[in-house]
């Protein structure tokens, strides 16, 4: 053995033993790697860092900003919808989704799959109360699982191909990997169904949360054409069942009615006033195709909530007042009352009659709670009062009280201490809005606002991509690089959210690993480990040497990109078959099946590397679920391959 081989080992060994430990961020650790390989001189200085441009990484970091797209825009909602089963529990919705990813797998990219479903994967496990990873795992493995079933499905099955052409034979067609293929996924599916998904360790990521506000109390306004008109309230609270929201009033032709009658049809036009938790507004928004009444646009606002004054009075509710402590701003340039001849009058200025100010781009809006403090200047005063939207363009768009519903508009309610606020604005505008009036800002609010056209665009991208990858127009990286760009131009990716959207340790992980695996191949560390294990152990038996190509093919896929250890076992399948005297096909197949199966570590296959951040993994907590999927593999895989290909 060669001193460069085993520094090699010696830092792998270390690498390994580190993220075992998990007492350092895994991306330290990698880095770390990286530079005790360049400090030795296994990796030279000016190719240290080329694994940021590494195609791998530039595809991850790609797909994780489209995903934050098909989130924000509405478009993973309605894929939920139409995909998972309304009451299914947790066993019947990881079926679904991860049965929809092997298939998804088998035909197109199997990192585009993952995309795609990931989003879908982290509402689901909302939904059923799960932790995210117990979804995201064997959503990930059963998408490498799917991708082993046809040629295009996955990189190594492509190599492997090709190796068999240089061999003298002919490629592998489109379906030679399916029986084989197709016999193992249909294995490790069935594992991660009933039952493999219980051994994922539970890791909750940790958020920054103040307290539980409770529910929220908000007014949504039915558009033409929303999913909730002609439906009775009945069948409206039977799908917010889903969401643990209730409607507890509406406005309907001018007319406010709290407790509607559950018979009662609702229209177009008409006002929900509903009660939700923040965190599934968004999906109360876009299961029923409604919008939030305070981010619609309303004309003689002043006149409506006059309205709303008198209503309150005839139905015995009395404006509350409350001290003004909380300075006047001075209107917004060119909010000025009106005199009766229509002219301005530069002497008064009155938020309830002002203009409402020109937009502000949807990408700088954010959704943030605010906290009223005792005696702060919000309390005793409503929306209408303070002029939220003519003076400082803030909505008011829920408001969470305890123990208390008030019958009033929302725009015309007023404020209590102990109240929570969600209001929409932007960051400086809210900011300087809290800081004036005594309130306290909280976290931000993630609300999707549910919006068709950005959902059709967003998931246009992602399809294109997947396309032009699948179809060998595009390399993936270009691919998912190029529904990045549109993304940030068309807007379904605000491009202030870009680089929030990428999760950089994990980024950092796989561009510092990619050169420590290259300088083990290109110290032939890789073929020399194979080589020892074959002549050692296989000593001459085919079926053994069989099972030995799987066995090794396994192990370095979890520590190597696939397709390089494709690329280094191939050789190795077809020199051991022609040593034997037996046929390769069966060899080459479990290379490209052993390639596929990399589940103990979050850096053997892209797929495992993506989940890593949204599913709060260690780099050790893999192997729970991966070690039952390998060996399934072994188990199935080798009666199958000698069935389908013999020796």
């Amino acid at each position: 053995m060669q001193t460069d081989q085993i520094l090699i080992l010696l830092i792998l060994a270390c690498t390994m033993g580190l993220f075992l430990w998990g007492r350092w961020r895994h991306d330290i650790i990698a880095g770390a790697s990286l530079l005790a390989c360049v400090a030795v001189g296994l990796v030279g200085a000016g190719e240290a860092f080329a694994g940021f441009g590494h195609p791998a990484v530039i595809t991850v970091a790609s797909v994780l900003v489209l995903s934050r797209g098909l989130q924000t825009s509405g478009a993973v909602d309605a894929l939920t919808r139409v995909v998972l089963p309304g009451k299914a529990g947790p066993m019947l919705s990881i079926a679904a989704l991860t049965g929809l990813a092997t298939v998804l797998s088998a035909f197109m990219n199997n990192v585009g799959a993952l995309a795609l479903l990931m989003p879908v994967a982290i509402q689901m496990a909302r939904k059923q109360a799960l932790a995210p990873g117990q979804v995201l795992m064997p959503l990930a493995f059963g998408s490498i699982l799917g991708g082993m079933t046809t040629l295009i499905g996955t990189p190594p099955n492509l190599i492997v191909s090709g190796f068999r052409q240089e061999a003298g034979g002919a490629p592998f067609s489109m379906f030679d990997y399916t029986p084989v293929g197709a016999a193992v996924a249909v294995a490790g599916v069935l594992l991660l169904v009933l039952g493999g998904w219980k051994l994922v360790p539970v890791r909750r990521e940790a958020a920054v949360e103040g307290f539980d506000p409770g529910a929220y109390l908000t007014e949504l306004r039915v558009p033409e054409g929303a999913r909730a008109v002609g439906k009775t309230v009945r069948e409206i609270e039977a799908t917010l069942e889903a969401f643990d929201a209730q409607v507890i009033g509406m406005v309907q032709a001018e007319l406010r009615v709290h407790a509607p009658n559950p018979s009662r049809v609702v229209r177009a036009g008409d006002v929900l006033v509903v009660e939700a938790d923040a965190d599934t507004l968004g999906e109360v928004l876009s299961s029923l195709g409604v919008r939030l009444e305070e981010d619609v646009p309303h004309e003689n606002d002043g006149e409506a909530d006059a309205q709303d004054d008198e209503d309150d009075a005839a139905d015995g509710d009395r404006p509350e007042s409350g001290p003004v402590t909380g300075r006047r701003r001075d209107p917004a340039p060119g909010a000025r009352r009106r005199t009766r001849t229509g002219e301005p009058d530069p002497e008064h200025a009155d938020a309830s009659d002002t203009p409402e100010p020109a937009r502000t781009p949807h990408a700088d809006v954010v959704l943030q709670e605010i906290a009223v403090l005792p005696g702060s200047g919000l309390a005793g005063r409503s929306a209408t009062d303070l002029g939220l939207r003519a003076r400082y363009s803030i909505n008011v768009l829920a408001i969470s009280r305890a123990g208390h519903r008030s019958r009033r508009r929302l725009r015309t309610q007023a404020f209590q201490d102990g109240d929570l606020l969600l209001v929409q604005g932007t960051q400086a505008a809210i900011s300087g809005f809290a800081s004036e009036f005594g309130g306290v800002p909280l976290a931000e609010r993630a609300l999707r606002m549910p919006d068709r056209r950005k959902a059709l665009t967003a998931s246009l991208i992602m399809l294109g991509a997947i396309v032009a990858t699948t179809s060998g127009l595009f390399p993936a990286a270009v691919a998912f690089a190029a529904g990045v760009v549109l993304s940030m131009i068309l807007r379904t990716v605000p491009p202030r959210d870009v680089y929030t959207a990428i999760d950089w340790p994990v980024v950092v992980l796989l561009a510092a690993l990619i050169p420590v695996a290259g300088a083990m191949e290109s110290t032939g560390t890789a073929d020399l480990i194979a080589r020892v294990l074959f002549e050692t152990v296989g000593r001459g038996h085919p079926v053994i040497g069989l099972a030995l190509i799987l066995v090794v093919t396994m192990t370095l896929s979890d520590l190597m990109n696939n397709a390089a250890t494709a690329a280094v076992m191939c050789p190795i399948a077809i020199g051991a078959a022609s040593a034997l005297g037996v046929n390769a096909d069966p060899y080459l197949m479990a290379v490209a099946v052993g390639a596929s199966c990399a589940f103990l570590t979050p850096i053997g296959h892209q797929n495992n590397t993506l989940i890593l951040g949204p599913g709060g993994f260690r780099f050790g907590d893999y192997w729970r679920l991966g070690l039952p999927v390998q060996l399934l593999v072994l188990a199935v895989s080798i009666p199958m391959l000698l069935l389908v290909w013999p020796l």
